[in-house]
């Protein structure tokens, strides 16, 4: 597993966004943002181009539009996060952090149905 640059929770609310909608330009990121959180235009410019250096997303220039494209598969990022989480409080061992969730009542029915079929087809 190749080791993804680290980004923040504010980087990441900007790739949920970019994720969703690929490809997407700053205009509508931004209008996408303003409406969910409360940060300005500048501050969301300041984020994309924090994840354009970090390597996550690329851009092109369409006349005086940049267009975004993520680097990083959602599915890939959210699979490396779960999986340092997992080995950083449970010691690598998911049957510990399911125990911990299903005795804390943090999952659903449905949730817990969907885990069911999930394991019956691996």
């Amino acid at each position: 597993m190749k080791t993804l640059p680290q980004i923040s929770e504010s980087e990441f609310e900007v790739m949920k966004v970019i994720w969703k909608h690929a490809p997407i330009s700053t205009n509508e990121i931004t209008e996408k943002l303003t409406q969910t959180t409360k940060w300005s235009p500048k501050t969301i410019q300041t984020l994309i181009k924090r994840l354009v250096t970090k390597g996550v997303l690329s851009y092109q220039k369409q006349g005086r539009v940049f267009v975004y494209t993520p680097l990083v598969e959602e599915k890939e990022y959210i699979g490396q996060k779960s999986h340092s989480f997992l080995k950083r409080y449970y010691d690598g061992d998911i049957t510990a952090m399911l125990s911990a969730y299903l005795e804390d009542d943090k999952l659903s029915e449905s949730e817990i149905d969907t885990l069911r079929s999930l394991l019956s087809k691996g």
